[in-house]
């Protein structure tokens, strides 16, 4: 079979909306809701999918006495009825962040045994609910997120010293609770599905020290704010440690690895071979798009690991190392993708998508690109050299410009990055 390019085009967006689908709390979320509690239902959680989870509660359990408040991203908004809904700033949190995990706080004290605790939990809630650390500030904590996102540090990294620096992350949030039962239901938007890292863990036992933290900021040339660099040092009021939480309970409703089986039954759908080759890759972006480059070259010409045609997924979170000089515009998404394509140098019968599940690709209004074999050719009709755009990291403007971002729009949800080559 002949493939045009538009045929790879629609085959790459549909396995791209199949993994999004998979993630939808209203598909799921219902299914897995905890046995209702005697006494009150306190519902609170933070995140991008965090409003549309209470919406999910309100709708599943229309005949439970429901309160509580949840804090999602500015435009992740969605109408509920019981429970309140708040926004504010990710990835680099604002005075609403630290309003939202005050309030959430307070809604979980003085509980009794037979009160329900329902914490709805899922990707970017470690910006979005931000309570500084007893002698902290919110500049304090909007400093050290700052330097934690351009130094090239894995989400488990940057949590490990937040949850240090927190009033409400890594356990704290299921400690204030007790003894009410305390039922989390988490979207797993990190490598691994480690819930004590998905936004930090306000509900899950932290088994990182404040020794990790100082040792992460000495690796990653961070020199934190003197007040941070106090508590950390003091060591003092360490997050409960496994074993502690006794009253709280967690349950997995989406994972990237769902996603990903999604995608390749859509890949199937469409008549190609998928080998997901991974739910939890990391490491710098556009190496990683490089390492890929030679995967699929590998499939194009000798049919190994697989035989074309084929479809190449994995997910995961990459990040971009932004070192000292300026950087341009675009996520770890994109910066992958063309690093994709000038490793491919315009290779044929090779296609790419890659964007984050929540559809947005760092800061940007888009959730990632699509490669082809003439991104390059089209780039330097439009006066771009892809090199040089991506030593400036600013692999959206490129995209941009040859009209080949993916913009999906908030999806409400949020698996982590699905990336996809399809090798014709």
């Amino acid at each position: 079979m002949e493939w045009s390019d538009d045929a790879a085009r629609r085959v790459l967006r549909a396995v791209f909306d199949a993994a999004v689908a998979a993630a939808d709390p209203r598909v799921m979320l219902a299914r897995h809701l905890p046995e209702r509690p005697r006494g009150r239902c306190v519902v609170v959680g933070c995140g991008k999918s965090a409003a549309l989870m209470a919406a999910c509660v309100e709708q599943a359990w229309p005949d439970v006495d429901l309160s509580g408040l949840v804090v999602t991203r500015y435009g992740h908004v969605v109408p509920t009825q019981r429970i309140e809904v708040m926004a504010a700033s990710h990835p680099v949190p604002d005075a609403n962040s630290e309003l939202a995990a005050r309030r959430i706080l307070a809604a979980v004290h003085g509980l009794g045994p037979d009160d329900l605790v329902l914490a709805l939990i899922s990707g970017g809630g470690s910006a979005l609910m931000a309570l500084p650390a007893p002698g902290l500030t919110l500049a304090d904590k909007q400093a050290i997120n700052a330097a934690l996102l351009a130094s090239g540090a894995s989400i488990s990294e940057m949590n490990a010293v937040r949850k240090h620096l927190s009033a409400i992350k890594g356990g704290r949030l299921a400690a204030a609770a007790a003894p009410a039962r305390v039922e989390t239901l988490t979207i797993s938007d990190v490598p691994g599905d480690d819930p004590a890292v998905i936004a930090s863990g306000p509900t899950v036992a932290d088994p990182t020290s404040f020794a990790d933290a100082r040792d992460l900021l000495r690796l990653y040339g961070i020199d934190p704010p003197p007040a941070v660099a106090a508590r950390l040092a003091a060591a003092v009021d360490e997050t409960p440690k496994p074993g502690s939480l006794g009253h709280a309970r967690l349950r997995m409703i989406a994972t990237p690895a769902m996603a990903l089986q999604a995608a390749a039954d859509a890949a199937r759908a469409a008549g190609v071979t998928p080998m997901i080759l991974g739910d939890a890759l990391e490491g710098e972006s556009s190496q990683m798009g490089t390492l890929m480059a030679g995967i699929a070259r590998s499939v194009r010409g000798h049919g190994h690991p697989l035989a074309a045609p084929a479809m190449l997924l994995s997910g995961g979170e990459t990040t971009v190392t932004i070192g000292r000089g300026p950087a341009g515009r675009g996520g770890r998404n994109t910066e992958f993708l063309l690093g994709l394509a000038v490793a491919l140098g315009g290779d044929a019968g090779i296609w790419a998508i890659a964007g984050d599940t929540d559809g947005i690709d760092g800061t940007e209004d888009a959730a990632g690109a699509v490669v082809t074999p003439d991104s390059l050719a089209r780039a330097r009709a439009a006066g771009l050299d892809a090199r040089a755009v991506l030593g400036a990291h600013d692999s959206y403007s490129l995209f941009d410009a040859i009209g080949d971002l993916v913009r999906t729009g908030p999806t409400l949800t949020n698996v982590n990055d699905i990336r996809a080559i399809l090798v014709t």
